[in-house]
């Protein structure tokens, strides 16, 4: 998020239109948004990029089992697209559809170009091809089968169909040392790395020559010079990104000097191979530049099984809008899905995510302060002429959550940033109750009013910082702190001083987040066709009830001293601490036990605490508790914490510093 860089071009993949978009459609878009907006505080001009993928033989062949011809087809889901987008705010620039004139026209010229150059020619193909993913599979894509059956597309997991059939092919197989050169000169091109390593693998083990053409079917972009053929669906596809900023057009030519390289294309792990491979390809061929890094996420899974519309499984955004709040599903999306591995969908953690972190955490901390500075006649707030030490020592924690949140922001890593800005909040929190601004009012007015502009400044400052991904609910907390947020202002260098000399105007607003008592087990979406060949979406809702509480028995199950003394209790220093790579929750912490040496423990506080912010804290464990294994991990002891309703679970630490090891009790 370098503020030396004007522009940031960002792109999500295009949509497949054969039915209305589903919760995985959303995610990869709300990611490319979220960018947008962090790089438009950043005060960069953006450019957001979306749209819809309209060519090839599955779009044919569902138009035809309904009727319509497949323009018809496709022109019906497109307002499906942009209604869901609106909803969640989704302020992209540009929305392309692969059956644009200007597309198919530019797309041609780029055919035409390869052809002129010697990049592309005709020849024949046989082998197998996979309709639903429209990609060819070769022997060593394919998931394992027995000698003699149809092969199995390692995507979709879908048997493949024999193809014979005259095409058109690109020289992919004279690129492969140039893309082997550009990926070790340029080894963050992918995001994560994983991803990158599977790509370099799978170019080394050697590339044929691509397919860019079909005479089976006639719905695509005619061929330049043979109109025998349609431009197959991956060569037309990719060319989105330079045909929406103007290549091929030469009156847009200073627009596409502007925008491309895009700096941020966005995509699901199932299309990384053509846009990691194919894509560059084409780019050397057509002399352009590369883009600058590709975000590769995982899926989001339905009960273990990838959230899909073939599969019947995909959950529908605008249920979940009107059920649980668009900025709250924006949140919930950004933070818990974990872009670097597959992540589950569940109810009860957007539940959780709403009721623990956004309204008790964040909406109780500005409810909070403005309560108390109304109820005190301060809500015109001034910072002080004088910071004292611990006011002082927040300003300069805020100072580090800019810095990191702008790096995480740059490496793609949003779900990360935000839970960056939680410690903030958690830090925040910390503060407010340990001064006790409700108790400080009543004998140090002065110092009252320092504790009260410390967390307006540290709102302001949280605020912009969750803009990009609650954009409604932050503009009005900002609002109410008397700082409307002004979508033309370079925030981030006006952190970077961070003075905190700022005034605010607290006015007390309706709760900022409700908490959330819909128990859902699924929202499911389906497209079904009627007699008539209309496209219908129906939104399917399952209902929970709530099973009545347990009635508890008045006689609690008290334990002895003896139980009580069997429990080693001690106090550990976290001297490293990781992810658990599949597990959303868990960390693995190395922690100093002093005499009883160093432990590794895990604990499933993952959505509370970042492993890098764990180092260094010491706190509270069980030590004589029987090793057991945790995903694959041994797990040597248990740290013990609080959970408060406003600031979450928090740390068992002593007040101050003590030697590793030492008992408690």
């Amino acid at each position: 998020m370098s503020n030396d860089c004007k522009k940031f071009y960002v792109t999500t993949p295009i949509y497949y239109v054969t039915a209305a978009p589903h919760l995985g459609s959303l995610y990869s878009t709300l990611l490319a948004d979220v960018a947008a907006r962090y790089h438009k505080i950043a005060g960069q001009e953006v450019f957001f990029l979306t749209g819809t993928d309209e060519h090839g033989q599955k779009i044919a062949q569902a138009a035809e089992k309904v009727g319509l011809h497949p323009k018809e087809f496709t022109d019906s889901f497109i307002e499906s697209y942009k209604s869901v987008w609106s909803k969640y705010e989704i302020a992209y620039d540009y929305f392309i559809r692969t059956t644009d004139t200007a597309h198919i026209q530019a797309v041609q010229t780029w055919l035409q170009r390869l052809l002129d150059q010697g990049d592309i020619y005709k020849g024949s193909y046989q082998g197998w091809y996979c309709t639903p993913c429209e990609s060819f599979v070769t022997e060593k894509d394919s998931i394992p089968v027995e000698q003699g059956q149809a092969l199995v597309c390692p995507d979709c997991h879908r048997a493949t169909g024999q193809v014979l059939e005259s095409c058109y092919f690109f020289k992919l197989s004279a690129y492969q040392d140039r893309l082997l050169d550009f990926y070790e000169n340029n080894p963050h091109f992918i995001t994560p790395k994983e991803r990158m390593a599977e790509i370099v693998n799978f170019v080394k083990s050697g590339l044929k020559d691509l397919s860019i053409s079909r005479t089976t079917i006639s719905w695509g972009i005619p061929f330049p010079g043979d109109d025998a053929h349609v431009t197959y669906v991956w060569a037309d596809a990719l060319n989105n990104y330079i045909t929406a900023v103007g290549y091929g057009d030469d009156a847009r030519a200073d627009e596409l000097a502007k925008w491309w390289p895009a700096d941020l294309q966005i995509m699901g792990k199932d299309i990384v191979r053509f846009h990691a491979i194919y894509w560059p390809a084409f780019l050397m061929a057509s002399g352009l530049a590369m883009p600058k890094k590709l975000l590769v996420h995982g899926w989001i899974k339905v009960a273990d099984q990838k959230m899909s519309k073939s599969l019947g499984n995909a959950v529908d955004p605008m249920q979940l809008a009107a059920d649980y709040g668009v900025d709250e599903i924006r949140y919930y999306l950004t933070r818990k899905m974990a872009i670097t591995q597959d992540s589950e969908f569940k109810f009860e953690d957007i539940e959780q995510s709403i009721n623990s972190e956004l309204a008790n955490a964040f909406g109780n901390l500005l409810n909070r302060m403005a309560t108390l500075v109304v109820k005190n006649d301060a809500t015109n707030l001034n910072a002080p002429a004088v910071w004292s030490q611990s006011s002082l020592e927040l300003q300069n924690q805020c100072k580090a959550l800019v810095l990191d949140v702008e790096q995480l922001v740059s490496d793609g890593m949003f779900y990360r940033a935000v839970a960056r800005i939680w410690d903030y909040i958690n830090l925040v929190n910390a503060y407010f109750h340990e001064h006790e601004p409700w108790k400080i009012v009543k004998h140090d007015r002065a110092q009252f009013l320092e504790i009260m502009s410390a967390a307006a400044h540290s709102l302001q400052v949280i605020g912009v910082l969750l803009w990009p991904v609650m954009p409604d609910k932050m503009e009005i907390m900002l609002v109410s702190l008397g700082c409307p947020f002004d979508r033309h202002k370079n925030y981030m260098k006006e952190f970077a001083s961070m003075s905190w000399k700022n005034s605010f105007i607290i006015q007390q607003i309706a709760t900022l987040f409700t908490k959330s008592e819909i128990k859902k087990e699924d929202i499911v979406q389906t497209t079904p066709i009627d007699h008539k060949h209309e496209q219908k979406v129906e939104q399917v809702a399952v209902v929970q009830e709530s099973k009545p509480a347990a009635i508890e028995n008045d006689q609690k199950e008290f334990i002895g001293i003896e139980d009580f003394a069997k429990l080693d209790l001690r106090i550990g220093t976290i001297v490293a601490c990781e992810i658990v790579t599949g597990s959303d929750k868990l960390v693995k912490s190395q922690v100093d036990f002093g005499d009883l040496g160093m432990r590794q423990v895990l604990s499933g506080i993952r959505k509370a605490y970042s492993p890098e912010n764990l180092v260094g804290k010491q706190a509270l464990f069980v030590v004589n508790l029987k090793p057991r294994k945790m995903m694959g991990h041994d797990s040597q002891g248990m740290m013990l914490l609080a959970l408060d309703e406003i600031a979450g679970l928090q740390l068992m630490s002593p007040v101050g510093h003590v030697k590793s090891g030492s008992k408690v009790g």
